[in-house]
């Protein structure tokens, strides 16, 4: 069901886990060849381009483009009560969180008459993404949405493949999510030519889609391959890989809840990564035992069993915890879970990890819902040097600066200095006009 890789008594400082246990194989380079006439088509053929694309790759176009505003009301009527209650929930706990990654502007005086100060600017106008392929993703309506939201962005478009089971609109739960946080702007467009759309603007039968500043949110490796190819053109959150868990956890872990987390990130995808590193070989068999058992009984079996037959799931047999820290950080999982003695204490000690999940009750899937965190996560090592999706993503940050004549005679010498060692002597004359009788 799952391969197993022994490390014990091995050199943990010479042992490159990502090279043992590979991200599935996902090549964006073909994949941009692939979407690079689309991007093409939609930047010189507008709308009509974006509805031929949908009909190609979907396989229907949308009645328009923009989803009336009455679909997106009828779709919360009509939403299950259980849903909608969770819904709602789901936006409540993330405001909280979220609220509190809001940065005040800050002044810095460097020297009398002289301050620097910060401010955090919203990005003007942004494109969010949701995905519609294998599942239907409203929980990312609202990871998306929140954020931006609450980091003050005036415009907010967003955008989910038309669903041939739902008349060539987006499926009506995501439809549901968007009404109930107050999205109007709402585009029956997913893949590549979503993001073209973004990142270039059209013109529709009735009014525009005008172009965004920014596109979040994941998708699969076309929208990936757009997002990096429209790079510059628009900026981006992240290019998001397929979905990955590991589990740290000794002989206190459950195994069956173990094997439970396992499953419901392969579940995702056959693609998708489910690691387990452990110092307990009897651990590591009793998990064992548990997948053989419920692999088999889950809905998305086929799914699930290729994902963790893959290349890029494993069980690795580590000597000890110190170890274990070491591979978790090489790693760098998009979601990490900790199920250890002293759970918290040794979470705090992980360096590289998207979202850290300490401890039996704190399962990925309490994140990916209602922790109130955030489920948009660096994927394929990128945790490494980047930041899951927050209210920053929204912002940028801006320096004001204030210098009175006799602040800037002071630090004169020093800046015709550097500008003399950079043999650019118009940046020193620009001060010593203002400086000199």
């Amino acid at each position: 069901m799952i391969r197993r890789i022994d490390l014990r008594e091995s050199d943990a400082a010479g042992v490159s886990v990502t090279n043992m246990v590979p991200r599935a194989a996902t090549n964006v380079a073909d994949a941009s060849k692939i979407v690079a006439p689309i991007l093409e088509d939609i930047r010189e053929n507008g709308a009509e381009a974006v509805a031929r694309w949908s009909l190609t790759l979907d396989g229907i176009a949308p009645p328009s483009l923009r989803v009336p505003a009455e679909e997106l009301k009828r779709a919360a009527e009509n939403l299950d009560p259980a849903v909608r209650a969770a819904l709602l929930e789901s936006i409540r706990r993330a405001r909280i969180v979220h609220l509190d990654q809001v940065r005040g502007e800050s002044e810095t005086e460097v020297v009398s008459g002289g301050t620097v100060t910060e401010r955090w600017i919203p990005v003007d106008r942004v494109g969010l993404y949701v995905p519609g392929g294998q599942a239907v993703y409203p929980s990312s309506v609202v990871m998306n949405v929140v954020p931006a939201q609450i980091a003050g962005v005036g415009s907010i478009a967003v955008v989910s493949p038309p669903q041939k089971d739902w008349g060539g609109w987006p499926h009506p739960v995501v439809m549901a999510a968007c009404h109930l946080l107050g999205i109007e702007e709402v585009y029956s467009v997913g893949g590549a030519q979503a993001v073209a759309m973004l990142a270039y603007g059209v013109t529709l039968p009735i009014g525009e889609c005008q172009r965004v500043d920014l596109v979040t949110g994941p998708g699969n490796i076309y929208v990936t391959a757009a997002k990096r190819a429209l790079q510059g053109v628009i900026g981006i959150d992240s290019e998001a890989g397929p979905t990955e868990i590991l589990i740290l956890a000794d002989d206190t872990a459950d195994p069956t809840h173990v094997a439970a987390d396992l499953i419901s990130q392969a579940e995702h995808d056959e693609l998708a990564a489910a690691v387990l590193v452990t110092a307990s070989e009897s651990l590591a068999q009793r998990v064992e035992a548990s997948l053989a058992v419920r692999v088999p009984l889950a809905k998305h079996s086929e799914r699930i069993e290729k994902a963790l037959r893959g290349v890029q799931s494993a069980i690795i047999l580590v000597d000890d915890l110190e170890q274990g820290l070491a591979v978790v950080d090489d790693y760098a999982a998009e979601h990490l879970e900790v199920h250890v003695q002293n759970a918290r204490e040794v979470a705090r000690r992980v360096r590289h990890a998207g979202a850290i999940f300490v401890g039996t009750y704190a399962p990925v899937s309490l994140g990916d819902y209602c922790a109130g965190s955030n489920h948009v996560l660096p994927t394929a090592g990128s945790a490494k040097h980047s930041s899951g999706l927050s209210v920053q993503t929204f912002l940028r940050g801006v320096h004001i600066i204030e210098y009175s004549r006799e602040a800037l005679i002071e630090v004169a010498p020093h800046v015709l200095a550097l500008s003399s060692a950079e043999d650019l002597p118009a940046h020193g004359q620009a001060i010593s006009v203002r400086t000199e009788k």
